[in-house]
């Protein structure tokens, strides 16, 4: 790899436009370039050219081949994470949304939108599977509203204008997933 491809990932900062470019371009760029200008010159010191990094490019994090990577970048940077690796139907919606759509675009974003929520689906259909299944009553605190006095703390409140809802949205999931189950498994057994 050369070095004008990696612009971003060197010691050396990134090639930038020179300071009389920027500012035909930028009405106003450059006025605090006078050190006497700026409030705080004598507490900066004059670090141009001076990074701190002591390497000419990082050495690269192995496994890169197998992480998802914008298709606006050559390559994934050299540091990354791999606490959640993909997987499932979630990982596959991931995987699509980085190869085909850049991050410009919406479906992008969309697509992993919908990723999340069908993780979440994914992981309480594991955990039911497991015979650990979500504990809604505790999760979702409705003990915390009985003793603690949630109702009254809320009355007069505009928070009350919508709790008629919240059984509707915690349960309602809840029970499309059961009657979905139903459905597949009548639909089997047939």
């Amino acid at each position: 790899m050369t070095q004008d491809l990696l612009p971003t990932y060197t010691a050396a900062s990134p090639p930038r436009p020179s300071a009389e470019e920027l500012r035909a371009r930028i009405p106003g760029w450059g006025v605090d370039l006078d050190p006497a200008d700026r409030p705080s010159y004598p507490k900066l010191g004059d670090y141009t050219g001076q990074t701190g990094a002591h390497w000419d490019f990082p050495e690269r994090q192995p496994g890169a081949e197998d992480r998802e990577r914008s298709i606006e970048h050559a390559f994934v940077p050299p540091v990354f994470g791999t606490a959640q690796p993909l997987r499932g139907l979630s990982g596959r919606l991931r995987r699509l949304a980085y190869d085909r759509w850049s991050e410009g675009r919406n479906a992008h974003w969309l697509t992993l939108i919908a990723a999340d929520r069908v993780d979440v689906f994914e992981s309480a259909f594991g955990a039911l599977l497991r015979g650990r299944p979500d504990n809604l009553v505790a999760e979702t605190g409705v003990v915390a509203e009985v003793h603690h006095h949630g109702l009254s703390s809320r009355l007069g409140e505009r928070r009350t204008k919508h709790q008629w809802m919240d059984p509707f949205v915690v349960l309602g999931p809840w029970v499309l997933a059961g009657a979905g189950a139903v459905a597949v498994v009548r639909r089997l057994l047939r």
